[in-house]
């Protein structure tokens, strides 16, 4: 077993067969070696040796990945790349600290009730920064309203979380209760994912338990290089999951990357910490991506085989890495949608969509943007009406993407379908 964090013997063990190297999304938009999979393991190597100084140089290269997991998914060793660059980033915002806005966002991630009153006063004053995008088809401002700064697509946030929209537990009158998960886009922007998703448990009878003092999952801070802030918020979601766990059937979470996070992520960030690593690994079990709960422990599908069929939307579905590279979340969510819905498959589904995190959206926004370009085109060969993804932040790049493309093609979250589909 590799020492995920020996970056001499994990360089070692590459054996630069060069098989990642077609597939690595920074490489396929900036053809360099030194940004590919192979690149960064020497580079590691030799910055653990000390012969390679952490210079602004060496920052820029080791926060040009995009933590996709496609390096790991396709080696012949798996070799763990991303928790490498993962902790060469604290390293890097040790020595070189964070950008403000950076700082101001982990802070609000921390405190969700200041998160909670920003949203609200930004609800009513975000048109004045911004200017409304009226093209959008009403279809898709049924949703969110998208904005337009400096030419790109952002959710609207909503006028009231999906948190402080709903009582602490809903009774559905079943022998069942799930805790829910929302993750933060969903719950102030992208509000209709979790809307539906008490939609469809209503209808399977299962009762539902907001756990509304959840924080943030970590991963923005985490693929960013902020562990102070990690360690704040995965230590206040277990302590906080143990509580409960034992009262629940599972914790359901409708966001691919905060699932990621909890269910994998905080095992591989506590590998030195046994004592919360073995509390983060007892949390695991009950840990599931929503599409993949009802599909494997509810009888969905059979509800909705007897539902009409839509033969007028077609849909496309776009795997989020951080569903099939880490946890083999694909055919979940396609074993739903199919009931009622045709799915005509785009050429590479499981190709990032490019978003990266935050500092891939921000100062190194033409690397995403590059990335999503062939995405788009995916999506528009396949001539579906509608995209469909299992993840917020890839709705947002996505979005962003068609519509730089000019693709008239509408995003909806697997729930949204499925909870039209119940509704007939």
């Amino acid at each position: 077993m590799i020492d995920t964090f020996d970056f001499n013997k994990t360089s070692e063990e590459c054996i630069k067969c060069g098989k990642c190297i077609p597939d690595c999304t920074i490489h396929l938009v900036n053809p360099d070696e030194t940004t590919s999979p192979r690149g960064f393991l020497d580079l590691l190597a030799a910055y653990q040796k000390g012969d390679l100084p952490l210079d602004k140089n060496v920052k820029d290269i080791f926060e040009s990945c995009f933590l996709c997991t496609t390096c790991v998914e396709v080696c012949p060793n798996s070799l763990p790349v991303d928790m490498l660059i993962e902790q060469v980033r604290n390293d890097i915002r040790k020595k070189f600290g964070l950008a403000w806005y950076k700082r101001l966002f982990f802070f609000l991630l921390r405190h969700r009730k200041i998160m909670d009153f920003l949203a609200r006063i930004g609800y009513v004053f975000q048109t004045c920064g911004f200017k409304i995008k009226e093209e959008i088809e009403s279809m898709e401002s049924r949703f969110y309203l998208p904005i337009i700064k400096n030419n790109r697509v952002l959710p609207r946030g909503a006028k009231k979380s999906f948190l402080n929209s709903h009582p602490d537990t809903i009774d559905n009158g079943g022998n069942k209760k799930v805790a829910l998960f929302i993750g933060c886009l969903a719950n102030y922007s992208y509000t209709n994912t979790g809307k539906a998703l008490l939609e469809i448990l209503k209808e399977l009878n299962i009762d539902v338990d907001l756990i509304k003092k959840q924080h943030c999952c970590g991963a923005p801070a985490y693929f960013t290089g902020d562990f102070d802030t990690v360690e704040f918020l995965s230590k206040k979601n277990i302590e906080y999951f143990e509580t409960f766990i034992d009262d629940v059937d599972a914790i359901i979470i409708p966001e691919a990357t905060c699932s990621a996070m909890i269910k994998i992520d905080y095992e591989h960030f506590y590998h030195d910490n046994p004592k919360w690593k073995a509390r983060a690994v007892k949390l695991k079990d009950k840990v599931f991506m929503a599409t993949e709960y009802l599909d494997k422990k509810t009888n969905l599908k059979e509800i909705l085989s007897h539902k009409d069929k839509n033969l007028t939307d077609l849909v496309t579905y776009h795997d989020p890495c951080h569903a099939k590279k880490m946890q083999g979340i694909h055919q979940e969510p396609r074993n739903l949608i199919t009931q009622t819905y045709q799915i005509k498959e785009m050429s590479e589904s499981d190709r990032c969509c490019g978003f990266g995190g935050v500092t891939m959206q921000t100062e190194k926004f033409h690397f995403a943007k590059a990335a999503g370009i062939p995405k788009a085109h995916m999506i528009k060969d396949t001539k579906a009406n509608i995209v469909s993804s299992e993840c917020s932040a890839c709705r947002m790049q996505i979005t962003n993407s068609l519509n730089d493309a000019k693709v008239e093609t509408v995003f909806k979250n697997p729930l949204e379908l499925i909870a039209e589909a119940l509704k007939g």
